[in-house]
């Protein structure tokens, strides 16, 4: 089962998400640097998330089918929102190099709203972990694994902003549009 749950974790969380595009829009207009306090946060959220997934998973998943379609419906708006937010983005959205909107404390409390990282641990949890063992230290090894692959995903993203900056600059519009039809896609996928 762990060749399963990696493929699953491999292909969830590399896929275009609202982590993956911000941490690769902040690392093109700030650097990689500076978007690492933003992907710290997302890491700590992440894995309180698989925690939470992994000891509540059998009595949350009498309620996930009641609140699935509230969490589905709020998250398909949370992205829509920032698919318009990067498709409006210009880069004289980022002239001040002093400011950084996408702090630890953002990067941590997104994973909360995100509906992509919740089904993520609830699905993963569920299908692949469970069935195989139940105890303490196989949880924890679990939401370490989950939380390494896909903050693994998210320093390649912010990479590839990094890297392919200029390419990105001089194509940022189309760029941007691009990023936010696929968040779109992400957010109607979910419905």
């Amino acid at each position: 089962m762990i060749i399963p749950l990696l493929t699953y974790a491999i292909v969830a969380s590399f896929t275009p998400g609202p982590n993956n595009i911000i941490a690769m829009t902040h690392a093109r207009h700030q650097g990689f640097t500076k978007t690492l306090p933003f992907i710290s946060g997302i890491a700590a959220g992440c894995l309180l998330i698989m925690f939470l997934s992994s000891y509540f998973n059998l009595i949350l998943q009498q309620y996930i089918p009641a609140i699935r379609p509230l969490l589905n419906i709020v998250g398909c708006i949370y992205l829509i929102y920032l698919a318009i937010k990067i498709m409006r983005n210009t880069s004289a959205d980022h002239k001040d190099p002093q400011s950084n909107p996408y702090s630890f404390a953002f990067g941590f409390t997104l994973q909360f709203i995100n509906p992509k990282v919740i089904l993520y641990g609830l699905t993963a949890i569920s299908v692949f972990v469970l069935p195989l063992a139940q105890s303490h230290v196989h949880m924890i090894f679990f939401s370490l694994l989950l939380t390494v692959v896909g903050v693994s995903a998210n320093m390649t993203w912010a990479l590839g902003g990094r890297l392919f900056q200029s390419f990105i600059n001089r194509h940022e519009r189309p760029f941007n549009i691009v990023m936010g039809i696929l968040l779109i896609y992400s957010a109607i996928s979910m419905l």
